[in-house]
């Protein structure tokens, strides 16, 4: 999510650009027609501020992806020195052009803060911090520089009162941005959260909480990218036994030994390898970056001589072992529906060979892998 966010943050070119160059445009023009040397500089910060935040964008752009909280959280600080700078820009140029009674020049830089502020509302309220402190830099200087002109003797008709008023009106529309800023974020954060939960139930099993078949496929293909052509090995394992328990003690049972299973997988493995649930009572693993079979054949071991521990559920213990078919990557192919046909293969071989046991898949394995897509072979 916070990557997202922060995304938002840096999509923002053409209104940094356009602010910016209106921000100048009137700060020289009133530079020059109040021969006023403050303003002019003013103008130059302006200018400079505006291209050092164009810059950050860009350089963002290079960089991404941005990977890792603390790098996005630094790139987050930068646009909000950025932001916050500009901001304080408008509410300089607000409070030096309010000591002049300009009122067509007043109407245009109180516009600009408007504008920022109605900008910034929409756009980055999804980090409230920046958003309100921006807000806060360009809004409280104007509304002191309006309330001080306000008090300025003139002679033209309801002049302090005009001018109170439009202090007034800043005010109530700063307080109004700040709730909406409030409601935009809480929003924004349902929607991000929803959008996860959503994309997390897509491609995870609603049982286990492991990948399915989608992620545990995108984990192949990134698996396979990053080490090009390492061997993995794919394990397909079938519990032996698991009927039983369903029928006997019913599904909650059931589901209970599946989530424990799955757990006791997910404790077995590296952080470069994956687990997941196909359904039913079959799990898959690739393991990564192995040199030899021996170190698949390891792992299968492993894993049966851990899922045969006994299981307690609900004061009863159940038994049950685990039978497992190796698919080697890429001796036995790259495609995941061709390894899983392969190491399901094995896997009819090792239930008929007495169950709780391991085989690689052999070339009958492939050419039967041909013949029947994974799941298709009747086990008992």
């Amino acid at each position: 999510m916070l990557r997202d966010f922060v995304e938002m943050l840096f999509s923002m070119r053409l209104p940094v650009f356009g602010l910016g160059l209106i921000f100048v445009g009137v700060a020289s023009l009133a530079a020059r027609e109040l021969d006023d040397s403050l303003l002019a500089a003013l103008a130059g910060l302006g200018g400079f501020v505006t291209l050092a935040r164009l810059f950050v964008l860009e350089l963002y752009r290079r960089a991404r992806p941005v990977l890792g909280v603390t790098a996005l959280a630094r790139w987050e600080q930068r646009y909000a020195a950025g932001n916050y700078a500009f901001a304080l820009l408008l509410g300089v140029l607000n409070a030096r052009v309010l000591t002049y009674h300009y009122p067509l020049l007043h109407l245009i830089t109180v516009s600009l803060v408007f504008s920022f502020g109605a900008g910034i509302v929409s756009r980055i309220s999804v980090r409230p911090r920046i958003c309100v402190a921006s807000l806060l830099l360009a809004t409280v200087p104007t509304i002191a520089a309006l309330g001080w002109h306000a008090g300025a003797a003139h002679e033209t008709v309801l002049h302090g009162e005009l001018f109170a008023i439009e202090a007034i009106l800043v005010l109530m529309i700063t307080s109004l941005s700040l709730q909406t800023v409030a409601h935009l974020y809480s929003s924004s954060v349902e929607h991000h959260t929803a959008r996860h939960d959503m994309a997390q139930l897509a491609k995870h099993d609603p049982l286990t909480g492991l990948a399915n078949r989608l992620l545990l496929r995108e984990r192949l293909q990134a698996s396979r990218a990053a080490r090009g052509k390492d061997r993995l090995a794919v394990h397909f394992i079938d519990l032996d036994g698991f009927k039983a328990i369903n029928d006997n003690q019913g599904h909650p049972a059931g589901d209970a030994v599946l989530v424990e299973v799955a757990r006791r997988l997910a404790s077995m493995l590296r952080a470069e390898d994956t687990v997941a649930r196909l359904g039913g009572d079959e799990f898959v693993v690739i393991q990564g970056s192995i040199d030899h079979a021996d170190q698949a054949e390891m792992l299968a071991r492993r894993i049966i001589r851990n899922l045969s521990v006994p299981y307690s559920i609900d004061g009863k213990t159940l038994g049950l072992s685990a039978s497992i078919g190796i698919a080697l990557s890429p001796d036995a192919g790259d495609d995941l529906e061709r390894l899983l046909g392969c190491a399901d293969a094995a896997l009819y071989r090792a239930k008929a060979a007495g169950k709780g046991r391991a085989a690689f898949c052999t070339e009958e394995d492939s050419a039967q892998a041909e013949l029947h897509p994974p799941g298709a072979v009747m086990r008992a």
